[in-house]
Parts: C-alpha cells; sequence; structure tokens
C-alpha cells in the first residue's frame, strides 16, 4: 500500500507540485479540435489547476494564455478574436499565440510599452482531432507519433467527457480488470445485439469477460510506462488482453474493436485536484470508423449532457434501474455505456478517495505497479533525470484476442508490434 506521502504526491497536480511537475512535462490535451473551430470564440479552460484560454489566430493556429489580462486582469476569454491574436475586451490589448503584446490602443502615440508586455503562453499543437498544450519548462519534447493520430479521420473517433473526481481514480480504473467482469455486464439481450464475437472464439468479449472473473495477471516495465498481460479462460484457448500505460496519465486499451485493427487511447487530464477531463481516442486502421464501433465502449449511444457532462450523475443517482437488476444478476442499472459506468465508479467514493481505507487485493497488482511508476516519474523529474518521450510510439500497442493456451504472451506481443511497425504507411494525419 502507498504512504498517505506517497498518495499526496501521486494526486496533486497544481502549479509547483512534484506530480504537476512531472504532468508539465508531456503533451497534454486541452480541446477537442472541434470545440475551437477556424473564426470561433475563445475558449476559458482550466488544466492542471490553471485557468487559461484557448483560441484561434486568424492564421488558424492554436493559442493557449493565462486567462486573465496582465494590465488589469480582466477574463480574456471574453474577449475577440482579430486579425493577429486575441484581443482583451477592457482596454483593446492584443496578444498573439506567444504571449506577444501586439498593440495598446490607448496609449500615447509612439508608445514603447507593449514591448514590455508578455503574456504567460503555452505552446500548442494539433494532432487526432485534439489540441494539446505543453505547460513545462524549456523546449517541449516531441509529440508522441501514436497510431490514432497516423490514421485519416474518418478512421478516428473522439470524445471526452467530465468526471469530478481526482485524475488517479479514474486512471487507476483503465488498470482495473476485475471490474470488467463485473461492474461492465449488461443485460443479454443487448449482448446478443453487439457484433462484438471475436475472430478467433465462439464467444464474443462480454461472455469471455463474465464467465472468467478471475484474470491471470502479469506486467512488464518499458521505457514509457508498463504493461499488462490479462489472460482468461476461453473455450479455444486463452482470451488474452494486453493493455499500455504510458507515462504520466494515458491508457492504452483494445477498446471496442477488441484490439483488432485498432485500439483506444484514454487521457485522464487534471482540471484540478477534485475533477478532470477523460478524452476517449478511438482509431482503426482496416476502414472507417462507424457509429456503432465508434460509442460502443464509452457512452453506448446515450447523449453526454451540456459542458460534456453525464446525464447520468450524483444529482439522479446516475439514473440507476432497479427494476433491470431484479431481472439480471450483477446488471448495475448503470445504462449500457461504459462511460457511465465508469464515471459512478469514480465519482461515488467522492473527489479524493480516502485510500488509507482501502484493502487492495491480487487483482490490483497492476494499480500498484501503476502508482510506483508515476511515483518513479516524480522522482526522475524531482532528480533532472526523466526521460524525454519518443516520437517513435510503434510499441504502444493493445491487443485483445483469443490465442492457444500456454501462448508466450510476451513473444506474442513482440510479433504484433513488429506486424504494425512493418506495415506502417505514410502519416494519414500531418502531426
Amino acid at each position: 500500500m502507498a504512504t498517505r506521502e506517497e498518495i499526496d504526491l501521486l494526486i496533486h497536480t497544481g502549479p509547483g507540485t512534484p506530480g504537476g511537475d512531472l504532468m508539465r512535462r508531456y503533451w497534454q490535451p486541452v480541446a477537442l479540435a472541434s470545440e475551437l473551430p477556424i473564426d470561433g470564440e475563445p475558449l476559458a479552460v482550466k488544466l492542471l489547476g490553471e485557468d487559461l484560454v484557448l483560441f484561434r489566430d486568424d492564421r488558424g493556429r492554436p493559442g493557449l494564455l493565462d486567462r486573465f489580462c496582465p494590465h488589469r486582469g480582466v477574463d480574456l476569454s471574453y474577449g475577440r478574436c482579430d486579425p493577429g491574436g486575441l484581443r482583451c475586451l477592457y482596454h483593446g490589448w492584443l496578444f498573439d499565440v506567444e504571449g506577444t503584446c501586439l498593440e495598446q490602443p490607448a496609449e500615447p502615440p509612439g508608445s514603447t510599452f507593449y514591448q514590455r508586455i508578455r503574456q504567460t503562453a503555452y505552446p500548442c499543437r494539433e494532432a487526432g482531432d485534439l489540441i494539446f498544450a505543453y505547460l513545462g519548462p524549456g523546449e517541449p519534447p516531441e509529440l508522441p507519433e501514436f497510431d490514432f493520430f497516423r490514421v485519416p479521420r474518418e478512421q478516428r473517433y473522439v470524445a471526452k467527457i467530465v468526471q469530478e473526481s481526482n485524475y488517479l481514480q479514474a486512471l487507476e480504473g483503465t488498470f482495473d480488470q476485475s471490474h470488467l467482469s463485473i461492474l461492465h455486464r449488461i443485460p443479454p439481450a443487448e449482448v446478443a445485439n453487439k457484433a462484438l464475437t471475436l475472430e478467433e472464439s465462439s464467444k464474443n468479449h462480454y461472455e469471455l469477460l463474465a464467465e472468467d472473473i478471475t484474470p491471470r495477471i502479469e506486467t512488464e516495465r518499458t521505457h514509457f510506462g508498463f504493461r499488462e498481460y490479462v489472460s482468461r479462460k476461453a473455450p479455444e484457448g486463452e482470451y488474452l488482453k494486453v493493455e499500455t500505460f504510458v507515462l504520466p496519465n494515458l491508457g492504452v486499451v483494445p477498446g471496442a474493436a477488441g484490439g483488432r485493427g485498432g485500439y483506444q487511447g484514454n487521457y485522464h487530464v487534471p482540471i484540478d485536484d477534485v475533477s478532470h477531463w477523460k478524452y476517449y481516442v478511438k482509431f482503426r486502421d482496416d476502414g472507417p470508423m462507424d457509429a456503432k464501433t465508434s460509442s460502443e465502449g464509452s457512452f453506448g449511444g446515450e447523449d453526454v449532457g451540456p459542458n460534456f457532462r453525464s446525464r447520468r450523475n450524483a444529482g439522479n443517482r446516475y439514473l440507476q434501474d432497479r427494476a433491470i437488476m431484479r431481472k439480471y444478476p450483477f446488471v448495475t442499472g448503470l445504462g449500457r455505456g461504459f462511460a457511465y459506468h465508469d464515471t459512478w465508479a469514480v465519482e461515488s467514493p467522492g473527489p479524493i478517495v480516502d485510500r488509507n481505507k482501502e484493502h487492495l487485493s491480487y487483482t490490483d497488482k497492476s494499480v500498484i505497479v501503476l502508482r510506483q511508476t508515476i511515483l518513479e516519474g516524480i522522482a526522475q523529474t524531482q532528480a533532472g533525470t526523466l526521460p524525454a518521450p519518443r516520437r517513435d510510439a510503434s510499441d504502444v500497442l493493445a491487443i485483445g484476442d483469443v490465442v492457444p493456451a500456454g501462448t508466450d504472451h510476451v513473444a506474442y506481443l513482440s510479433a504484433k508490434i513488429a506486424a504494425r511497425r512493418n506495415a506502417r504507411t505514410p502519416a494519414g494525419v500531418k502531426i
């Protein structure tokens, strides 16, 4: 079990905290690209405890600035996107995407005061229908070339939802394997309507999870974080899932396609210490994403409410259906979207769960390794030895396959990585 001091390091990510320093050494999603169209309005955003404003200039470049004007402190998210950058409504000061003050209309003719003003600004990059920002010191590292950035837009799906909890509670859930067999059960009639029977098995994904609720778990440390190998019994051998943690807050899982021809990335991005964004990035490299594949495993076809908040929430007890719970054992009554199940699981303990009361079991093996990996990253950050992320991310992969019993899991994954690396084509999306 982690100590109280270690938990404090893990959960706090605001400015000046060790955990926040780690987060700031990596590119973080700050918005869906669709939220910031050309000629669109500025967005008030909060990231890692900082109040910021996101905008596009007249050249289409995203910019991220401190939200409050350095003149008199008003909120720049109410400003206007003018040629050159973002203009404050109060006195008309104009800032470009680098935080340079370009104009101060009310200053006397010939004044050079604008040249001495610079607003805090963070570099932005656009990739995979997301806008990323780097809030750390020095030159930004390269943005890893994940597969979901490389495919054409029609082969990718992105979405996000806000969850009222510390980011770590949700990130740990990504690597909590036993809950997949229990929390995410859905009524049999709905299971039958899902075209998710694995090609290698007579059973579908849901049946394989439900029939073996005690998976075998092994972990492997990597240069980017760690992998977990999770195996369950299957009629034809074993159901092998490989999931990946990429420092500091990205989980890569097989997703709706079962790891065949694509996978899903889950970014858990702190807003502050008691709330976070969960970004979903799904892709397939063997064809376009359709509506069913896009929503499967996340929102279950149910609408997310205004401001990307779940319409199932603590205020309405997550619209739990007790009647369906009485009809089917283990069904939670929380809808059929995994995102809603997970939102209940990460929010119901409170915004910061008291981990001094938890009792970790065998199936929490990956949760323990996750905490150790982040703590080591924090220590490396503090010591100045944290390796920069690599651009080549071809060894980041998630799979869900039925394989013969006794298969060497590491060798099997290595062959999958080699095959994907050899099959890579030029990037469909420039990053």
